[in-house]
């Protein structure tokens, strides 16, 4: 036989095995991705409402900068002004954001990290590191302080403080996140994903990632799984070590307060245009000061002027006559809501509700 008779005969045959798969067959091997969507700035995990209304955000003077999670002082030697906000990242994909973490042996500072898919609802989930397919530029490392003593998932996620034009002033230095169902998204019951089965291989796994500890106590782990299910998510609250950007050098003026989840895109998700959302704030130093005074006596006077979820900018959006007021010691700034009224005319923002509490059981005790 010719070589082009065997290249033929071969052409057929692979018609052949190709019409063969049925295309439900070809929808499982197509894996599910996750979609992580950054959460309302200082906003609490599955918080629906309005975000101009979120509370989970204030300023702390602290005597020692380097105290992660400093008690907030208001005289003495104060020696930082921190803003301090909660971050949450929601699952609204089709799939789990699945992550393996392996070291070769318990010596090595870090772990690999893969990120590992459901090939269709109902599909088992990967178990290990080996049957994770896809390889990350991320690792873990286990993270010894006290409120932590476990293993952390590096550069998961970032905040900054930017002009309006997109510079960056200040970065955190916040590094390190153990992932698992700290919530309810406010939309899990719109998503096709959502767990609904307690007994599926979805709501097994949510029920593991709802009592993920990532290690705890266990400096001596070789492998470590950590995740979030479709239609969870998972928040750090604004007393959290790092849960701030540091104010203490930043001169007067409007900025951007930006979060981002998944920054380097080092994650596959099927979108990553809703990876970051921020908010405008501006900052007054007492007295109409330009800058802080030597002697921090008195913090600054921080105003909500706008929350833009899903964006990267926006104080650059602001539209004029926009009424925003600030409260006073530790301000917590909001949009009106009663009337329009400001505080000065006596109005406290009645209608106003503090948004919910989102912590998951033990798991908030050791994050």
């Amino acid at each position: 036989m010719g070589f082009g008779k065997v290249l033929g005969a071969l052409a057929s045959v692979l018609v052949i095995v190709a019409s063969s798969v049925t295309p439900a067959q070809a929808a499982v091997r197509q894996p599910l991705l996750p979609d992580l969507r950054q959460a309302p700035v200082g906003c609490a995990g599955g918080y629906g409402g309005d975000p101009a209304l979120c509370r989970d955000w204030d300023v702390c003077m602290v005597t020692d900068p380097k105290d992660p999670s400093g008690d907030c002082v208001t005289s003495g030697g104060i020696r930082s002004v921190r803003l301090r906000f909660t971050t949450a990242e929601d699952n609204v994909g089709e799939g789990p954001l699945l992550l393996y973490g392996r070291r070769s042996r318990a010596g090595a500072d870090e772990m690999q990290v893969r990120q590992g898919f459901q090939h269709g609802r109902g599909a088992p989930i990967p178990a290990t590191f080996d049957q994770a397919e896809r390889a990350t530029a991320t690792s873990m490392y286990y993270e010894p302080a006290k409120a932590h003593r476990h293993w952390h998932l590096l550069n998961f996620a970032r905040m900054q403080l930017r002009t309006p034009g997109g510079r960056t002033v200040v970065a955190d230095r916040k590094n390190g996140f153990c992932l698992g169902d700290r919530y309810r998204t406010a939309d899990a019951g719109a998503l096709p994903g959502a767990t609904r089965d307690p007994a599926s291989p979805e709501g097994q796994l949510a029920k593991q990632l709802a009592q993920n500890r990532c290690g705890y106590r266990d400096p001596a782990a070789t492998e470590v799984v950590e995740g979030i299910s479709v239609g969870s998510g998972d928040d750090y609250r604004y007393q959290v070590d790092f849960q701030w950007l540091d104010l203490t050098d930043v001169a007067s003026g409007t900025y951007d307060v930006v979060t981002t989840v998944n920054p380097d895109r080092t994650l596959l998700e099927s979108r990553y245009d809703n990876n970051s959302s921020s908010i405008s704030i501006s900052v007054q130093w007492p007295g109409g000061a330009a800058r802080r005074p030597s002697v921090i006596t008195e913090a600054p006077a921080v105003t909500l002027l706008r929350s833009c979820p899903g964006r990267d900018r926006c104080s650059g959006e602001l539209k004029l006559g926009e009424r925003t007021f600030a409260r006073a010691q530790g301000p917590v700034a909001v949009t009106p809501r009663c009337g329009t009224t400001a505080p000065d005319e006596s109005c406290c923002c009645c209608c106003a509700t503090e948004s919910p509490t989102a912590i998951r059981e033990t798991a908030a005790a050791v994050r």
